[in-house]
């Protein structure tokens, strides 16, 4: 009589013999693209505030000697280099995943097809209905 390995059999793996990532590898390359982005988004902001202001980058917002205009651009500057940055390098980490394990990460649903949203269906029953031979009610 053979005996079973502990653990699961080979249905479990992927068609490659090789068993699936794990949800944890998935947070762990999603956490370090994050810190990664983090730390590329912060020196990205400092240098596009040198770029656009020919400035050093203010240290505080709220300080007394950077003037309202300069700590407005500063947020938006900062803001919008950050989450372009942050999003850029987890976008490459998710598509690196699907290349490498065939698979979306653990925890992402797949988009859905906009023709399946029910606009589809609700356009289709307006074409219909304008197709459809209409009763015609008569004159008195």
């Amino acid at each position: 009589m053979a005996r079973r390995r502990k653990g699961g059999d080979a249905a479990a793996e992927s068609p490659a013999g090789k068993k699936p990532a794990g949800k944890r590898t998935w947070k762990l390359m999603d956490r370090a693209a994050t810190v990664v982005g983090g730390v590329l988004a912060t020196r990205a902001t400092a240098v596009a505030w040198r770029g656009l202001t020919g400035k050093q980058p203010p240290t505080s917002g709220r300080h007394p000697d950077v003037t309202t205009r300069e700590a407005v651009l500063w947020a938006v500057i900062g803001g919008s280099v950050t989450e372009l940055v942050k999003t850029g390098i987890r976008r490459g980490t998710a598509t690196y995943w699907v290349r490498s394990t065939g698979e979306l990460p653990p925890g992402m649903k797949p988009i859905a097809d906009p023709s399946d949203d029910g606009l589809q269906a609700e356009a289709d029953e307006v074409r219909q209905a304008r197709t459809s031979p209409r009763k015609r009610r008569r004159r008195r």
